[in-house]
């Protein structure tokens, strides 16, 4: 089914920082954003770089961690505030290396500001492989709540896997992890997938007089054996329940669905209940995803930076969990492919990321889809500043200022 892009509006512009995320995340005010993606480094031990004549060319990361990784400068904070969360972290040295404890130490660093950013009714996406997985999942227990860890999503990016002269050590390993954790109970969520034309025409074969297609599949009437629902036996419009498990819909449901054409009366004095496709919200989805194919170095939106993710994985976690008029916040925004799935949805954004790279590649690929204006998009360099701390007047009065400032 071909997507329209939707436009945004555009009273506060969409931003990537150029800068260190720590830094950028600081100065942001708390609870001003809606949606928050990130796909950090793994600790894989490799660099990665995108190839020379790409559109990526010269953007690498060091995927590999020491102390030098570390603020120090945030290490008195962490052991004041969290002081069972540091003691974890040091635990982690010794159930399994330095090099990891230092990564911990890194994103829990981060972890800490992206959870104060992130609004009340907010959703986190934390996309990772299961070798750092398990120990992330503590932090975020930690600073989210555990009742607030909603899923663990599995994405299969690999179709297959290389085959090699030496017996295999182990399976081949072919999905990553995605922690998708809440900050409340009061979060909006609408996990479905749309569509294709081809599904479309399989589940909806049917068209009415009107030219709209429905399928009329549903039962009206409760089967034969299902149990007895006394609550659901009554006569509506002169028909009455077959058998004693009643109706598939109470009274009121079926005179509403009766009066938005869903329910027929036919002149033989037949019933029938149709499911129209306008009002499909699409397959629900489950935990497992692996009808998005990972991008290939001959793919289209390939910009041949490591490690790039697809724009319908991203564009399937916006619409899932990001209200339309929301913010989307990427603090590892690498190719950009965050900030373009927001745009192309219609959401604002707000990238981060140290290479100077990401900021051109934004540009690029919104040009490309023919998104891109001046008018909707601001490269800084220089670090955000809270205006949403309470200070005291001369006159000791407490004021909070406006969470944002005009530009």
């Amino acid at each position: 089914m071909k997507q329209t892009k939707q436009k945004s509006d555009k009273s506060l512009p969409s931003i990537i920082f150029t800068g260190d995320n720590i830094d950028v995340l600081s100065g942001m005010n708390s609870e001003s954003v809606d949606l928050i993606y990130l796909d950090p480094p793994f600790n894989s031990k490799r660099t990665y770089s995108a190839p020379v004549g790409s559109k990526a060319a010269g953007a690498s990361f060091k995927d590999m961690w020491t102390w030098s990784d570390v603020d120090e400068s945030r290490l008195e904070y962490l052991f004041h505030k969290f002081p069972s969360l540091a003691n974890y972290i040091q635990s982690i040295a010794e159930l399994n290396s330095k090099p990891m404890m230092a990564y911990v130490t890194y994103m829990t660093q981060r972890l800490i500001e992206l959870h104060r950013v992130l609004k009340p009714t907010g959703s986190l996406y934390l996309h990772i492989d299961p070798t750092a997985s398990h120990y992330l999942k503590h932090i975020l227990d930690a600073l989210f709540g555990g009742k607030n860890y909603r899923n663990e999503l599995v994405w299969k990016r690999a179709t297959g896997t290389k085959g090699s002269r030496f017996a295999p050590k182990k399976y081949g390993v072919g999905h990553d992890i995605i922690l998708f954790y809440t900050k409340s109970d009061d979060y909006a969520l609408a996990p479905y997938r749309s569509l294709s034309e081809i599904e479309l025409l399989e589940i909806f074969p049917k068209i009415d007089k009107d030219g709209r297609r429905y399928n009329n599949g549903t039962p009206i009437f409760c089967g034969k054996t299902m149990a007895k629902i006394p609550s659901l036996c009554f006569t509506w419009r002169g028909f009455t329940n077959p058998y004693p498990s009643g109706w598939r819909l109470s009274k009121p449901r079926l005179e509403e669905e009766y009066q938005k054409g869903n329910v027929i009366i036919h002149e033989n004095g037949k019933l029938e209940r149709r499911a129209y496709s306008e009002d499909y919200r699409g397959w629900t989805l489950d935990d497992t995803w692996s009808d998005l194919n990972p991008v290939s170095h001959r793919s289209s939106e390939s910009t041949g930076y490591p490690t790039q993710k697809p724009l319908k994985l991203l564009e399937r976690i916006i619409r899932a969990s990001c209200p339309k008029n929301g913010i989307v916040l990427d603090p590892f925004c690498g190719c950009a492919t965050t900030c373009v799935a927001a745009e192309s949805l219609g959401r604002k954004w707000i990238g981060i990321d140290i290479e100077p790279q990401a900021a051109d590649l934004v540009i690029d690929r919104l040009t490309d889809m023919g998104l891109f204006t001046h008018a909707n998009y601001i490269h800084r360099t220089d670090m955000p500043k809270r205006t949403d701390l309470v200070y005291q007047e001369p006159t000791g009065k407490a004021v909070k200022p406006h969470l944002f400032k005009k530009q």
